[in-house]
């Protein structure tokens, strides 16, 4: 399984993989580091373990427990990309061709048989509608047919941030979270998951097509996935395996809505913005951790968001840039009023 990006908080592997390891298929994830976003799969999972694996390491992660979430560029499976994205990430770019070479380059490398791509699509991801996104799909499925891989693509809502939180340290608490309790996780980030699980579930056999969603959700809500998670958090090399000792940069503030209304848009390229700008990824302990989505009713004063850091610079920075480009969008029943005047 893998994605395409360009959606903040997408820590959907964290879930996903444990689950479809958990029903005894072999799932060999690697991930890249943060390139255009604030917290890339790499980046979260480091939060809680080893992601620096070498091929013999990873072989042996995947022999014991079925699944990995590991950091590509130290398993070396595609070296010319690993090059190819280190002058991408200062320079905040993904061009298409690259991004559709750089995710089946890993795959043929790790010998997989099939996969399932994630492409979000919406305001501020990098494709900004449905046929888009089908278009790229086609892509994937026909490279996937020249070499030889059964490549099956979901175009998924990404106008939002998925679930809450934006920044390593946040998103593996929020994913672990999620892992520990189900049932008070953000709706978006368990149904992503789920629906994300039942495809692979249904390509590896373990599911009938149309029920892999109720097999993943047994899964989840029994534990395995959790237990199946803890795991390869210890064959990795040990480290976080619950929720409440994930540390959260030390300095934090909250932004208030200066209204009464309703929140009629989240920023996706704002909120991964004002992250950076209080040093995630580089910092893994700053984000941003929202409190309201789209559709919320707010009162004015009611948080709508905390940012956290571990430098006090960095973090009035970011709440310097919060209060300039508002992210979050509050109104009213009224937008505006006009008169001819």
């Amino acid at each position: 399984v893998d994605s395409i990006g360009g959606v903040p908080g997408n820590k959907y592997a964290l879930i996903t993989v444990p689950i479809v390891a958990s029903a005894c298929i072999v799932i060999p994830k690697t991930s890249s580091r943060a390139i255009t976003s604030a917290a890339g799969t790499a980046d979260v999972m480091e939060v809680l373990t080893r992601v620096d694996l070498d091929a013999q390491e990873m072989k042996r992660v995947v022999e014991a427990t079925n699944g990995c979430l590991v950091w590509g560029g130290s398993v070396n499976l595609a070296p010319a990309d690993d090059i190819i994205i280190n002058v991408e990430r200062p320079l905040s770019i993904d061009p298409q061709p690259q991004l559709l070479s750089s995710v089946m380059a890993k795959k043929i490398a790790a010998g997989i048989n099939y996969t399932v791509i994630d492409i979000p699509v919406g305001s501020g991801t990098k494709i900004k509608n449905e046929r888009e996104g089908y278009a790229l799909a086609r892509k994937f499925i026909e490279l996937g047919e020249r070499i030889g891989i059964d490549v099956e693509c979901a175009i998924t809502y990404g106008g939002q941030p998925i679930g809450r939180a934006v920044g390593p340290a946040l998103e593996a608490r929020e994913a672990l979270m999620a892992l520990e309790d189900p049932k008070s996780a953000p709706k978006s980030l368990i149904e992503k998951s789920l629906s994300l699980a039942a495809i692979l579930l249904e390509l590896g056999g373990v599911a009938q097509i149309g029920s892999g969603v109720d097999v993943a959700k047994d899964i989840l809500y029994s534990g395995k996935a959790l237990e199946k998670f803890k795991e390869i958090v210890i064959e990795q090399g040990g480290g976080i395996t619950n929720s409440e000792d994930v540390e959260l940069g030390r300095y934090f503030e909250d932004i208030p809505s200066p209204k009464d209304g309703y929140v009629i848009s989240v920023s996706n390229r704002g909120i991964t913005d004002i992250a950076k700008e209080a040093g995630a990824p580089r910092d893994k302990k700053a984000g941003v951790l929202l409190h309201v989505k789209r559709g919320f009713k707010v009162n004015r004063g009611d948080t709508l968001y905390r940012l956290y850091s571990s430098s006090k610079e960095r973090l009035k920075s970011a709440v310097k840039l919060a209060r300039r480009i508002h992210p979050v969008r509050v109104e009213g029943m009224v937008i505006k009023r006009v008169n001819k005047f």
